[in-house]
């Protein structure tokens, strides 16, 4: 397969891609969502959220290349975009090894960049073996209504590759909605209570736990696939 041209402007609709194409090429990205924190001195046009994106101003930033991921943005959006005739390039990451493969193909089949130091490090950091399991771990990541991570998601492949076994309910949701009492009675060693999706904090998650111990982390570490995999893997 020949490399396609370089792709000069990109707007990124997903805020794990954002950090990952700034890390590799910033000055080609020109639109990100609000949500896109990382790099903290992000200086693009702000084009609304994942699920509400500005299709008008991702379209008058006139770019080569639109990124956007299955799970993150809407089919509508991606249609209504490449209806209009912009090239959409969305991915599909559910793991650890499927982060790699997806950003590699994004990086350096779609954008034609190659591939990045950081990117090939991250694949060094995370062996394909798993490891045995140290604890079990519940993983909410929404409240009113509570909603825990299931077992077919990026974030329980990951923790699963940390050696924490995702407790959830036997529900085909990739979120399963719970009641607060499941959950302190679920059997987990440790609630992990991240700060995104939902920003829980010491006064906003803990006080529903009574049992069961409980964890709060950066949600970016167990929810973004990118460069931060490799804070992920250094942190825990």
């Amino acid at each position: 397969m020949s490399t396609p041209p370089a792709a000069r402007r990109v707007v990124s609709l997903v805020p794990s891609l954002t950090e990952s194409l700034a890390a590799t090429r910033p000055e080609a990205l020109v639109g990100a969502t609000d949500w896109c924190t990382h790099p903290a001195a992000l200086d693009v046009t702000r084009v609304r959220g994942t699920k509400n994106p500005d299709l008008a101003a991702v379209q008058a930033l006139d770019p080569d290349v639109v990124v956007a991921n299955r799970e993150e943005n809407r089919e509508l959006d991606v249609r209504r975009l490449r209806e209009a005739g912009v090239r959409v390039v969305v991915t599909d990451i559910e793991s650890v090894p499927q982060a790699v493969s997806e950003l590699r193909r994004l990086l350096v089949d779609e954008l034609g960049w190659g591939e990045p130091r950081w990117l090939r490090e991250v694949a060094d950091a995370w062996p394909t073996a798993l490891p045995s399991v140290t604890r079990r771990v519940v993983v909410p990541i929404w409240r009113d209504p509570w909603m825990v991570v299931g077992p077919r998601t990026f974030t329980a492949d990951l923790c699963r590759r940390l050696g924490w076994e995702v407790v959830a309910p036997q529900d085909p949701a990739r979120y399963p909605r719970v009641e607060s009492s499941w959950m302190d009675q679920s059997g987990a060693d440790v609630a992990v209570l991240p700060d995104e999706p939902y920003l829980f904090t010491p006064d906003d998650g803990p006080e529903a736990f009574s049992r069961t111990p409980v964890e709060l982390v950066p949600g970016r570490l167990l929810t973004w696939y990118g460069p931060s995999l490799l804070e992920t893997r250094e942190r825990f």
